[in-house]
């Protein structure tokens, strides 16, 4: 499992992630997800303070969602959420331009990381160009057919 994710999602910078709030309404907003060596876990920094960590703490069940339109790559990954304060794994993940966000760097006392157990994957993966895919749409609207997009890959990874 860890491979194929990996591989669909390794040069896409930012997730979507997704918790539920106490009302239980969803929110997302954007993470950059960390470049580790990729073994079942995703990496977030995140501030300790924030909404998504209260969040996620309460409601561990979160979703990830990766897209890269350009190459019509698009993944959905399932997981449970943890806050983690471990000085080695920031020290191991750390990118100086974090200090935008963490200006006292590694030891900002509001610095924690994210971390999610991933659980399940869906992956829908079209090599087809962006050309072929409109004419194929354009195509379905002009004769009242139903869009069949082209040569892809679908699938689901995990449990």
């Amino acid at each position: 499992m860890a491979q194929k994710l990996w591989e669909l999602i390794k040069d896409i910078k930012i997730a979507m992630l997704t918790t539920e709030d106490a009302d239980g309404v969803l929110r997302s907003r954007p993470m950059a997800t960390q470049q580790a060596e990729f073994e079942g876990d995703l990496w977030f920094f995140t501030g300790a303070s924030s909404r998504k960590v209260r969040e996620a703490s309460r409601h561990h069940e979160v979703n990830l969602s990766y897209a890269e339109p350009g190459s019509n790559k698009y993944v959905s990954v399932s997981g449970t959420a943890s806050v983690v304060h471990d000085a080695a794994k920031a020290k191991e993940l750390w990118n100086p331009i974090y200090t935008a966000w963490f200006p006292e760097g590694l030891e900002d006392p509001n610095l924690a990381l994210l971390k999610v157990e991933v659980h399940k994957a869906e992956y829908w993966d079209s090599p087809s160009s962006s050309m072929v895919q409109l004419v194929g749409f354009l195509k379905a609207f002009a004769t009242g057919q139903t869009y069949q997009p082209g040569p892809g890959e679908h699938g689901a990874i995990g449990g």
